[in-house]
């Protein structure tokens, strides 16, 4: 799967369900974003038990969540989260150590 197929599938299957009836503000999407950034912190505060049903759990899936959600919005907007990826990962290669010396 290219990430150009994981940004087309996310907005699909969450048109799908419902997710875009109404319009959606970068705020709540930004949100949304956060709760699975949070669900992910909150992965590590517990122990990582199969829930009933299946559902795969743990914070991998947490951070595949976080990825869902902003490649559903890419698809959305139209952007190409692909490119963007590259062109960050080209520049970011061009920092200096620690980007100039940040402790985090």
């Amino acid at each position: 799967m290219t990430i150009k197929d994981l940004v087309f599938e996310a907005h699909e299957v969450a048109k799908d369900h419902g997710w875009w009836e109404e319009p959606r503000s970068p705020l709540e999407i930004a949100a949304l974003i956060h709760t699975e950034v949070a669900e992910f912190t909150e992965e590590f505060r517990k122990p990582s038990v199969q829930e009933d049903g299946g559902k795969p759990v743990g914070p991998l899936y947490e951070i595949a969540d976080i990825i869902i959600r902003c490649a559903d919005y890419c698809g959305h907007q139209g952007w190409d989260l692909e490119k963007a990826i590259r062109e960050k990962m080209d520049y970011n290669r061009s920092r200096s150590y620690r980007h100039g010396g940040k402790k985090y």
